[in-house]
């Protein structure tokens, strides 16, 4: 769903060198997730594989209301799939509409049968709502660009700076 890799069965553990920590400061979000933040500013990663030893003391402080939000965070920190989600169900609406009608027109045609009003009515209720849902979606793809431009995400993150002096020929003329 997100627009970046993050990587499965990642930790929040880490050790980062000090231009990814410069490069993380950039980033001035209220609700930060950091596991996405992490895949997001880049650079180069090395995993370490270990077995996770079993809690010695104590339980664990996260319960499913906070699992959830932080789930919630991750998909909409860094997508905007959720919000397609009305133009999908719209479209497909539109299209089982559509066919719907195509099907009874024809029926009505060849068949001789006459379509119910009961079927008339479902259809055109199914196509406005489809409709609807299209324009909810269309909608949520401006919130959605909005929503990640108002992140004011760094577009570019600088890994190392080469200074190059170039000469000028001086007996050369420009212009």
């Amino acid at each position: 769903m997100a627009t970046i890799d993050i990587p499965k069965d990642t930790g929040d553990f880490r050790l980062l060198d000090r231009k990814c920590v410069e490069a993380l400061k950039e980033i001035r979000e209220s609700q930060r997730y950091t596991k996405g933040l992490f895949s997001f500013v880049g650079f180069k990663k090395k995993e370490i594989l270990f077995e996770r030893d079993a809690r010695v003391a104590g339980s664990t402080k996260w319960n499913y209301k906070k699992l959830f939000q932080l789930a919630i965070d991750g998909i909409t920190s860094f997508s905007v799939a959720p919000l397609r989600l009305a133009s999908i169900a719209g479209a497909s609406i539109l299209v089982i509409t559509v066919l719907t009608l195509l099907f009874t027109f024809i029926e009505s045609l060849f068949l001789g049968r006459a379509p119910s009003g009961t079927m008339g009515i479902i259809t055109v209720i199914l196509f406005l709502g489809g409709v609807q849902l299209v324009s909810i979606g269309l909608l949520g793809e401006y919130i959605g660009r909005i929503f990640m431009e108002t992140k004011n995400r760094p577009l570019y993150f600088v890994e190392s700076n080469t200074e190059r002096v170039i000469h000028q020929d001086k007996s050369r003329k420009i212009g």
